[in-house]
């Protein structure tokens, strides 16, 4: 199982929160999407296989692309790799790019999943996070998608936010659920260095996130999305039957992936991870050189550890104990001691050797998880 995943960075606004790397200026748009094709040209020895299962266009904000520029960069990837008939192909949108002709042009393309991002059915938070779209436009590009043969959505929500009361959450999730999207991600807002936020916040702009307030909306959210039959497999990741987000899944679960663009990042299933360079006219320009300018690192055992520790604990799958053995007897006998507490204070249940976490200790994902770090 392998996965490609291409960073597509532009966005027509700065969502005040976001920290990701992108350009609000366009001018670049055609010469990245021609950069890109030559990188996929260039790296295409980084996987060991030439067979991809899933393809996931993220950003920034990947439906800013024409179908055109879309199809060239498909037409690269066919040539380079065999595409499995099952392949799950993404395409990360904002609701005010797609329009009913936008939906149509996309639909003629490889792509069989949209992941849109609604964020808010509210305007006055869309407003204040300062997204380039409104209600109407998310609620239209829903019914739009969904009209002509997008059954695969998954819609992103953010919770937390200062002004969002639990009504309004409530409400958020219930849109969704007369919707019948088959799978939803939700976020809790969060306050990342150098963001616009950031500085909002410092200055008392806006408030801090009130985490009460946002541990209730996230247990409102696991309680009501689990009744209505989905799976809690992640996080921050709710799917029905089938609906799994494989290409977040395959990271979750170790598997190589290759990311084209600046700012992507790669793993080849092993040790091994490495990020291109987050700057856009200097990715184009080493590119157009033959130079794919990225940083690599290989991973200690430690980290490897971390890193199996921290995401299998966030899963429905847990962490199996039998797997801790090729970390070594050090991080495995230290997992084992440690874990003891939160089992005892039940954030942590363990059956055949597989360890959870329970709801109350889903709430204390990222404390639990370097707790048993390794350093």
């Amino acid at each position: 199982m392998a996965g490609l995943y291409l960073h597509i960075p532009f966005c027509r606004k700065a969502c005040h929160y976001c920290n990701f790397h992108f350009s609000t200026s366009m001018k670049l748009k055609s010469d990245l999407v021609d950069a890109m094709i030559m990188e996929l040209e260039l790296q295409k020895d980084y996987l060991e296989t030439k067979v991809l299962d899933t393809i996931y266009f993220g950003g920034g904000t990947p439906s800013i692309l024409t179908a055109e520029e879309l199809n060239k960069i498909f037409d690269k990837i066919y040539e380079l790799y065999s595409i499995d008939v099952n392949a799950e192909i993404t395409l990360e949108a904002n609701p005010d790019d797609l329009s009913l002709d936008k939906l149509k042009e996309l639909k003629m393309t490889p792509i069989n999943r949209l992941s849109i991002g609604v964020q808010s059915f509210f305007d006055e938070h869309l407003t204040w996070m300062n997204r380039s779209h409104l209600k109407d436009q998310a609620i239209s590009c829903i019914k739009n998608a969904q009209e002509i043969g997008f059954s695969n959505l998954t819609v992103d929500l953010i919770y937390g936010l200062p002004d969002l009361s639990h009504e309004q959450w409530a409400e958020n999730i219930q849109v969704l659920l007369d919707f019948e999207i088959p799978h939803i991600s939700c976020y809790c807002l969060t306050v990342e260095d150098g963001t616009a936020l950031d500085h909002f916040v410092k200055k008392r702009i806006s408030k801090p996130v009130d985490e009460e307030k946002a541990s209730i909306q996230f247990e409102y959210l696991i309680d009501t999305l689990t009744k209505n039959g989905f799976a809690h497999y992640e996080i921050s990741n709710f799917g029905k039957h089938d609906f799994l987000a494989r290409h977040n899944t395959s990271y979750w679960k170790g598997a190589p992936y290759l990311g084209i663009g600046p700012g992507a990042h790669s793993y080849n299933g092993h040790s091994e991870r490495q990020w291109n360079i987050a700057n856009n006219s200097k990715y184009i320009k080493a590119i157009h050189q033959k130079n794919v300018p990225f940083e690599k690192e290989i991973l200690t055992i430690e980290e490897q550890y971390n890193e199996f520790v921290m995401i299998s604990l966030r899963t429905q799958w847990g962490l199996d104990e039998h797997l801790l053995s090729r970390f070594g007897a050090k991080c495995e006998q230290s997992f084992l001691k440690n874990i003891d507490p939160f089992i005892a204070t039940k954030d942590v249940i363990v059956e055949d050797g597989v360890y959870k976490l329970t709801l109350k200790g889903k709430l204390l994902a990222d404390k639990i998880a370097m707790e048993l770090f390794v350093d």
